[in-house]
């Protein structure tokens, strides 16, 4: 029963993130300013982010449930705090203020931080790392997309 309660309480935090971050980017793929920007043609359409951040983050959530109920410690939620405030300012970073490169360097931060996520904790989390490489994957692709508009532009 424990395990529920973290896996709905990741649920709301990181589904909250995503809110926020969405709220904060104030339409930003529908501006005219990202519309109008040289892209790289591995761009998904847009529907796929939507769809990608949704399984992202149900899977990311019941990780993080696995991993604080086997490491209950303050530095597992400093790096998921690092991890959510990174996540959501990229968005307004990025979409809002238009810093491309700070907005790139935000985004390699967040992989970073996934990285750890995946690989510190692999040889404890065993199989369920697989369920962290979905958003540490889209992260490299993102990071791939944010380097693009910033060297392409």
């Amino acid at each position: 029963m424990k395990l529920l309660k973290y896996i709905i309480l990741f649920l709301l935090i990181n589904f909250g993130a995503l809110a926020i971050g969405s709220w904060l980017m104030d339409n930003g793929p529908q501006t005219d300013w990202y519309l109008n920007l040289n892209k790289a043609p591995w761009t998904p359409p847009g529907w796929v982010f939507g769809a990608a951040w949704t399984t992202i983050m149900i899977c990311f959530s019941i990780y993080m449930a696995y991993l604080y109920k086997l490491i209950s410690n303050a530095s597992i939620l400093v790096l998921f705090s690092l991890q959510f405030v990174l996540n959501v300012i990229w968005n307004y970073i990025f979409f809002n203020q238009h810093f491309v490169g700070l907005g790139l360097t935000v985004i390699l931060m967040l992989t970073a931080v996934v990285g750890i996520f995946a690989f510190s904790f692999m040889h404890k989390m065993k199989w369920k790392t697989a369920l962290v490489l979905p958003y540490f994957i889209w992260l490299c692709i993102a990071t791939s997309l944010n380097g693009y508009i910033l060297f392409n532009n």
